[in-house]
């Protein structure tokens, strides 16, 4: 994303992957875009194949006690919406631009090391296809997730940590079975949350809580389609169950890092922070954090004006903070903690009455949920 922000001002650039173009393009991963993460795939030119499969929701619903309860995005939002679309699939349609374009991208680059980041040419070393070789840079962007390399590059004290670990995690199944449903369903039970997504009118993605150190092993297809359908249970509606064909264990947790920046190298997406999976946001923050980046880069490049530079961490962590305070609220509100007494019960269920009858209430978690502004 960043790279292309970067080619319609005319610069350039070199994308490098430690993984096989065939990992990225298949590595299954969030598909829910917000607002602005659809107008700025249209803005760059790549949201066709996105219109033409992705799945526009204009509501969500919220289920307890066997109770149905829409929440209206669009109505609430001045028609703002999400669309469903695999990360993946994004993925392919950005390579595939790229490529065509003649820019350069470099797969299963390895031995990637970062240098002079306290310059203003800083050097990036790697080994492709068998040769050692170096770039020279005004600018890097670490956009390689939580466990890559440009963090830890930071000197120690520069960055100060923030994260909270859930007492929860999300077993996520892929079904090779039409969705029960036309828009997402976020259920709060007893047993715990469930959620049931949607990939494709022919897929369907479905997630239970459960706890941190589960044994996928033990979740046969039969226990899981029996639990999500006690979670997802209301009157008049029915689950429908297929082929599981794909299964992952995905422990929730809040991670911010900041500042995102260090001399000549810019932290975006998992590499600076990493919210819970409830709100859908992971992806998206990092979209909002490419595109402050390449504002920061441009005004640069066109004017010497380093402002935007020097306060690429602060724009960020505003979206950031909201976005893990919306996140948490949706967690804590929609799952059953271990230790939960009558009381948090209770609140709980207070959280999600005042949430469907209120109009104020929903209007805030549609505004939320199809995407703040990203300036």
């Amino acid at each position: 994303m960043l790279a292309h922000l970067l080619a319609q001002v005319g610069i350039e650039s070199v994308v490098l992957e430690d993984r096989s173009r065939a990992h990225v393009e298949q590595r299954i991963r969030a598909g829910v875009l917000e607002q602005p993460t659809v107008d700025l795939l249209d803005q760059l030119g790549v949201g066709e194949r996105m219109h033409r499969e992705g799945l526009v929701h204009h509501g969500i619903e919220i289920r307890f006690d066997r109770q149905r309860h829409r929440i209206a995005l669009s109505d609430l939002t001045g028609g703002k919406a999400i669309t469903i679309y695999g990360q993946q699939e994004l993925v392919k349609d950005l390579i595939a631009a790229r490529l065509a374009a003649g820019a350069p991208i470099l797969f299963e680059v390895e031995n990637v090391r970062l240098g002079g980041l306290d310059t203003q040419r800083p050097t990036i070393s790697f080994r492709d296809d068998g040769r050692n070789e170096t770039l020279r840079c005004s600018y890097v962007a670490g956009c390689d997730g939580f466990h890559g390399v440009s963090r830890p590059t930071i000197p120690d004290g520069v960055l100060r940590t923030f994260e909270r670990d859930y007492p929860f995690a999300w077993l996520g199944i892929l079904a090779d079975v039409a969705p029960s449903t036309e828009e997402l369903i976020y259920a709060s039970h007893e047993r715990g949350f469930a959620l049931h997504s949607l990939r494709s009118p022919s897929i369907s993605r479905l997630y239970l809580q459960v706890a941190p150190d589960e044994d996928l092993a033990a979740w046969s297809d039969d226990r899981i389609w029996s639990e999500l359908r006690a979670r997802l249970a209301s009157d008049g509606w029915s689950l429908a169950d297929g082929p599981i064909v794909d299964r992952s264990l995905t422990p929730l947790r809040s991670f911010v890092v900041e500042p995102m920046q260090y001399g000549r190298l810019f932290l975006a997406g998992d590499a600076a922070h990493i919210v819970p999976a409830t709100g859908a946001k992971g992806l998206n923050l990092a979209v909002s954090d490419v595109r402050a980046l390449a504002d920061a880069i441009t005004l640069h490049e066109r004017t010497g004006d380093a402002r935007g530079l020097a306060g690429y961490t602060a724009r960020c962590l505003r979206r950031i903070w909201r976005v893990q305070d919306f996140s948490w609220w949706m967690s804590a509100m929609l799952h059953r903690l271990p230790e939960e007494d009558g009381f948090a019960g209770r609140l709980r269920r207070a959280q999600l009455e005042w949430l469907v009858a209120s109009e104020a209430a929903a209007r805030s978690l549609a505004e939320n949920y199809v995407g703040l502004p990203f300036s």
